[in-house]
């Protein structure tokens, strides 16, 4: 299987259980990566093995029962209940600021996002599928760093591989559901994308926009620029194998306070 080629601020590693996707902005601020299909989550001895390739343990895998929303879950350092591990609350972010804590959300087309502040030692993993980038849950989960003292421009993102946008066909009720909850025209114009009959919604250049317009820096926001659809031998797809479909994850462990 021949891996396909991101964008050069991300590079692939071979870990014991197949490939994983680095970026390598960040990995000079937190441990993370994105898995492969080759991963066979949500097994529980898959998650262990993702967790020995950054440095973690299941004690310490924070996860939430994601709902295609924007309601970020937050872990305060010295705040963190002793079995928070085993809980799954509902949302699509978590942020925490507790040093060693690995944050993940799982995906098969949807986008996942890990946040950094490496200054303040703090850490988001977004999950961000069109409902969720529809009602702003990138945005919301670096409001939620605030609370931990991090400035958005102090922030490192990596964007994972999900569906792209010549790969992600959809219906126009999704444009009136961007206008209904509040996106300007000009973002929709930017963001659905028209070639013939058909509609694409391109969900990376959505999220990039959205984390931009909540202070981060644009170069540092990174995007792998792979598709799940375009290479289903690498990723898992919703859209390309349906109900059996698996799942890969985006992990980030929380870093140290500088």
């Amino acid at each position: 299987m021949t891996r396909p080629r991101p964008d050069a601020t991300f590079h692939w590693t071979s870990e014991a259980w197949g490939d994983a996707l680095r970026c390598r902005a960040l990995s000079a601020a937190a441990q993370h990566l994105f898995t492969s299909r080759q991963l066979a989550l949500p097994d529980d001895a898959a998650w262990r093995a993702a967790l020995t390739s950054v440095g973690s343990t299941a004690d310490r895998l924070m996860r939430v029962k994601q709902v295609h929303g924007n309601v970020v879950r937050v872990l305060k350092r010295g705040q963190v209940p002793e079995l928070a591990h085993t809980q799954r609350p509902d949302g699509d972010a978590i942020v925490s600021n507790e040093a060693g804590l690995a944050l993940a959300v799982m995906v098969a087309d949807c986008v996942p996002i890990l946040l950094c502040d490496p200054i303040h030692g703090a850490a988001a993993a977004i999950h961000a599928g069109w409902r969720g980038t529809c009602a702003r849950v990138g945005p919301a989960a670096v409001e939620a760093m605030r609370e931990f003292g991090c400035h958005p421009s102090d922030l490192i993102a990596a964007i994972g591989p999900s569906v792209g946008p010549d790969d992600y066909q959809v219906g126009d009720s999704l444009i009136t559901s961007f206008r209904e909850a509040g996106h300007p025209q000009t973002s929709v114009d930017r963001w659905f994308t028209r070639r013939g009959d058909k509609l694409f919604l391109d969900l990376w250049a959505a999220n990039i926009h959205q984390l931009i317009d909540a202070g981060l820096d644009a170069g540092a926001i990174f995007l792998s620029g792979l598709s799940t659809v375009s290479h289903p031998d690498i990723f898992d797809s919703f859209r390309v194998d349906g109900e059996k479909a698996g799942r890969m994850a985006g992990i980030i462990v929380v870093p140290a306070f500088a």
